[in-house]
């Protein structure tokens, strides 16, 4: 299986916890489309202390996984925002 490149896109989204606002991660996201899953590799600034659950609610918000072979966390539908 093919990994993802590693420097990535360059466009950088903002992604909240969906219940309380709270800021979880600065990601460089690829493509027009939703939110599905995060690779670990292309997080910018990650502003949560347990991974997988929100600073803010302490709600889970993803899993984590291997997708295509590189560490990712697979987001639970409905619980991020993305600016």
């Amino acid at each position: 299986m093919a990994k993802p490149n590693k420097k990535g896109p360059v466009r950088t989204v903002q992604i909240a916890c969906a219940k309380c606002k709270t800021p979880i991660f600065k990601y460089r996201k690829g493509g027009k489309g939703a939110l599905v899953k995060c690779f670990k590799e292309r997080i910018v600034e990650n502003y949560t202390t347990t991974p997988c659950q929100c600073p803010g609610c302490e709600q889970p918000f993803a899993r984590e996984t291997l997708v295509r072979g590189a560490p990712a966390y697979k987001i639970i539908g409905g619980k991020v925002t993305m600016k």
